[in-house]
């Protein structure tokens, strides 16, 4: 570890019950080196400035014991600054929170939780997730469900075996939690955090999320958590201007405030907020066991001209644009969670071209496990959008993703963001009628799962939601029952169940090895067929597509092998909704060469849809 880099400072900072001299009460530390005062205030001395003082250390650190405080009782720090002024802030290292719109800290006991993940936890320290199959179900809890009594929300513990028990079914691996740091505005989704260590109280108590997550992991589902180090809000409770002056912000503006978000960036070459974000991105795999962060907007991390114009930024002292300071801080983030705790994941939500987001810090990467493929997301999402009709003119638009596919270890989204701020829902976003929509979504889905790389899809998006998502309403499940939508649902279950028990599918995400285009240059008719192909090269899958609304007889494609080929799935089988083109459920190959094979499948091919086949050995 580096000189002066702390990632255990939650264990020292903030409200812990303790015994000093025989009394029962809470210790208490916060960082402040520019107040003048600090003290603690709550119930026990009406809210009052200076009746429970804290004593300042060299370091900055104001600290002290009180009396008669327990498990339960809020509080704030209340600051005196340089100028006079007092100002009351929650606790930056505070375990737990009030109720929005309430902003005080809870002191909170973390103790007395039996785990139940041992053997989770020794699983997936041995685990390649790599070579593993990694579907993730993005969730949003406070508008997965709502409740039917009157209360805005769920209990963690009642979240569980409803989510569990649902993502089961559908076969997913993995959960990804939008932020559940706590957060002041319902509207921010949680990406605007304010406590760091807190799991939000709008679902329950420390506790209840630590039953969520034991719950997940005993049924082999795993769970990754959204983490916002890029920015924070500037309320007044909160972590700006913390004791009067800019702490855990840069002063300047052009480094220390997002034009976009109307929040504030940390200042990530000091150590004190260095070590509080190291801290905060360990204490959710340590405390909460928790299978990886996905870390929320990279990019404006990277940059220092980040969605900024000419003179509205600062170089760095290279006279580049990197934020070289933000850079150290994620190599070493990365660094310490995996050395810390194998088998976890960090996935980042980088937007631009910066190399070696998903390569090590030893071979000059930013030592992440994954990065979100958003190049993907856009030219595929691009492409499906089109009328069929003009697709032929537009070929390279999913193709061209293979130039890079392997440059990093890349997850293939389709998340919340896409389906937001009026880009519609997923299956509203498709072209042409009704059944054309589920065809178009499901053959988008065939083709996101058959593609390399790591799975996520946002809720909703799995059975074909006509609203676009609300965080104010619950999704609508009222469209269970439905043939299309059943059918769509079926589907993605299905797709799953293909991905995750058929090796060629996800063994060799990550290399080059693992894939073979057969032909994807067939612009006139829209179509793309490639191999997948496992670890073992005999055993592979072939994936066909047909992007147009027209069914094809006798399509020729060049295949590996002899033999009778199976069709594992069909997009357009009736029960998933289409209209039943396709194979009887297979096919020989024939000795006619084609696209450098010499044999290859004479097929019929449905319209809008895919194809997976393999070969019978």
């Amino acid at each position: 570890m580096r000189h002066g880099m702390h990632c255990l400072m939650y264990s020292v900072m903030g409200a812990h019950p303790d015994v000093q001299n025989g009394e029962a009460g809470v210790r208490f530390a916060v960082w402040a080196p520019n107040a003048r005062e600090v003290s603690v205030v709550c119930d026990a001395n009406y809210w009052q400035h200076g009746r429970h003082p804290l004593h300042r250390a060299d370091n900055g650190n104001w600290s002290g014991f009180i009396p008669g405080l327990r498990h339960g009782d809020t509080y704030k720090y209340s600051i005196c600054t340089s100028t006079g002024s007092i100002e009351q802030k929650a606790d930056p290292y505070g375990y737990f929170s009030e109720m929005r719109p309430k902003s005080a800290s809870v002191v909170y006991d973390l103790g007395n939780f039996r785990w139940h993940d041992h053997a989770w936890i020794r699983r997936r320290e041995m685990t390649n997730w790599y070579e593993q199959p990694i579907s993730v179900y993005e969730v949003h809890l406070g508008s997965w469900r709502k409740p039917r009594d009157g209360r805005l929300f769920y209990n963690y513990r009642e979240l569980a075996p409803m989510l569990v028990d649902y993502v089961r079914q559908m076969g997913y691996t993995h959960i990804q939690l939008l932020p559940i740091t706590e957060h002041p505005f319902d509207g921010s989704w949680g990406y605007q955090t304010i406590g760091y260590f807190a799991p939000t109280s709008r679902f329950g108590t420390p506790h209840d999320f630590m039953y969520f997550m034991d719950y997940c992991h005993q049924h082999n589902v795993g769970v990754l958590l959204d983490w916002v180090p890029a920015h924070f809000p500037a309320d007044a409770h909160g972590l700006a201007q913390f004791d009067g002056t800019c702490l855990f912000e840069h002063a300047d503006p052009r480094k220390g405030a997002h034009p976009d978000w109307g929040t504030l960036v940390f200042n990530y070459g000091r150590d004190e907020v260095r070590n509080f974000l190291l801290s905060s991105a360990r204490f959710w795999l340590d405390v909460y066991h928790a299978d990886g962060l996905r870390v929320d907007a990279v990019a404006s991390m990277l940059y220092l001209d980040y969605s900024r114009k000419a003179g509205e930024w600062i170089p760095n002292h290279f006279g580049g644009r990197e934020n070289l300071e933000a850079v150290q801080f994620l190599k070493d983030m990365n660094t310490i969670l995996h050395g810390e705790f194998p088998g976890i994941l960090t996935v980042a939500e980088e937007s631009t071209a910066w190399g070696g987001v998903s390569r090590p810090v030893y071979t000059g990467g930013l030592g992440f496990s994954m990065k979100w493929d958003m190049g993907w997301m856009n030219d595929t999402l691009k492409y499906i959008q089109r009328d069929p009709i003009h697709r032929k003119h537009h070929q390279n638009d999913l193709s061209f993703r293979m130039v890079y596919a392997f440059t990093e270890n890349f997850v293939l989204p389709l998340s919340h963001d896409e389906v937001v701020h009026g880009k519609r829902s997923m299956i509203s976003q498709m072209p042409g009628d009704h059944w054309q929509k589920f065809a178009n979504l499901r053959l988008l889905y065939g083709y996101q799962y058959t593609t390399p790389g790591k799975k996520l899809l946002f809720m909703g998006g799995e059975f074909g939601q006509w609203h676009e998502w609300n965080h104010d309403q619950e999704l609508d499940w009222a469209l269970f029952g439905h043939q299309f939508h059943d059918g769509l649902r079926r589907f993605v279950r299905d797709l799953n169940d293909v991905y995750r028990s058929h090796g060629p599918l996800h063994e060799l995400d990550m290399q080059a090895e693992g894939f073979s285009w057969i032909q994807c240059d067939d612009w006139h008719n829209s179509v793309y067929s490639y191999v997948r192909y496992s670890k073992n090269r005999d055993d592979f899958v072939v994936v066909v597509m047909n992007f147009t609304p027209v069914p094809r007889d006798a399509y020729r494609i060049g295949v590996p092998q002899t033999g009778f080929y199976t069709e594992i799935l069909n997009s357009d089988a009736g029960v998933y909704g289409g209209s039943n083109v396709g194979n009887l459920g297979g096919i020989y190959s024939e000795p006619i060469p084609a696209h450098g094979h010499a044999q290859s499948l004479s097929l019929k091919m449905p319209p809008l849809g895919m194809l997976i086949l393999k070969p019978v050995l």
